[in-house]
């Protein structure tokens, strides 16, 4: 690149991500038979057809309590997906495998070869200094305190976590957690122990010395018959006859999205402002380029703030301005996660 030309960031510009779950899929047994290696059956789903209660707030032109009374004796009739353990089961297995690719930072399109040049040169100045070390201890973090089981989590008397580092097929290591007794709202102390050694694991597998696949198992203590909670499908077709709640299921056995135990792997954001000084009313949030919390309904890091990954990544690759270290950790966290980030040519 010639000194008199001005680097800009490519209008092409994607990343793979590098780490990859599968679903996860939800079989029943008892706490007792964690290591028996007995047959833990599957989890199917059955429909459930309730009359509901009219409930939703009301419109000041609707709560004539004679309006109210004639709208609660007209039947509110839903149709739910439902999934419970057997009256037999006190306990939810989940089961997925993750895989952890190398090559963080080399995009997999971008059609700006000078910009291309300057981003892997930033990204190997961050590994030459950091390695993946930091961020690979936060991802085994939230392997080992099972944030992946989300509401099943919640639940759960006693939640026991088994990862299995595996090679050709064949078992390499093997590590077991208490759920529980891992930090929920810091990394603070996740470095340690067993922790750490899966955090080594991941680590390499992120800086392409080795190809790493995890086996991860959980187990959830919840009581027999109790509910359980799969992912829920995206129907956007709600018209009449059309079920209230419809739950994810792989050939009848209920399970999780790839992609919710990938955004739960991926929480590891404790470097956005509010975090920092303290005001945040939430611990770690996912790694997303604007700090997005769809269930709050809250972006954590505005643009306006210049604390977005977009800001964060141009002033770091376009003008040599080097983050402080929490937001280079945030910067390549988002490569690892992949995306589209090109600049649009339009205006």
């Amino acid at each position: 690149m010639s000194e008199t030309t001005v680097l800009k960031t490519a209008s092409v510009l994607a990343f793979e991500r590098k780490l990859d779950p599968s679903d996860a899929q939800f079989t029943a047994g008892s706490w007792g038979d964690r290591a028996a290696g007995g047959s833990w059956p599957a989890i199917g789903l059955r429909e459930k057809a309730v009359r509901g209660t009219i409930s939703n707030r009301r419109k000041a032109k609707d709560q004539d309590p004679g309006k109210l009374d004639a709208a609660i004796e007209s039947p509110n009739p839903q149709t739910v997906d439902v999934a419970t353990l057997p009256a037999d089961a006190d306990t939810l297995r989940v089961n997925f495998t993750l895989r952890v690719l190398g090559g963080a930072g080399t995009p997999s399109a971008c059609n700006n070869s000078d910009y291309r040049s300057k981003l892997l040169e930033t990204v190997q100045g961050y590994v030459d200094r950091h390695g993946f070390g930091e961020l690979a201890v936060r991802y085994a973090g939230n392997l080992a305190n099972g944030r992946f089981l989300w509401r099943n989590r919640l639940g759960g008397e006693q939640v026991a976590v088994t990862v299995r580092h595996l090679e050709r097929g064949e078992l390499v290591t093997e590590w077991t957690f208490d759920a529980l007794s891992q930090p929920w709202r810091n990394f603070d102390t996740a470095g340690g122990g067993d922790v750490a050694e899966l955090g080594a694991v991941i680590e390499r597998g992120l800086a392409g010395n080795q190809f790493v696949l995890l086996d991860i198992t959980a187990y959830v203590r919840m009581g027999a018959g109790q509910e359980v909670f799969p992912s829920q499908e995206l129907i956007l077709d709600r018209s009449s006859g059309k079920k209230s709640k419809t739950l994810y299921h792989v050939n009848g056995v209920a399970a999780m999205h790839s992609q919710k135990i990938g955004n739960a792997i991926r929480t590891i954001d404790t470097w956005y402002p509010e975090y920092s000084d303290g005001s945040a009313s939430v611990g770690p949030i996912a790694v997303e380029p604007y700090g997005s919390v769809t269930s709050m309904g809250k972006a954590f890091r505005q643009p306006k703030q210049k604390q977005d990954f977009y800001n964060l990544l141009d002033r770091w690759v376009l003008k040599d301005h080097e983050p402080d270290e929490g937001n280079q950790h945030f910067v390549i966290a988002n490569l690892v996660r992949g995306g589209v980030f090109g600049e649009s040519d339009k205006g």
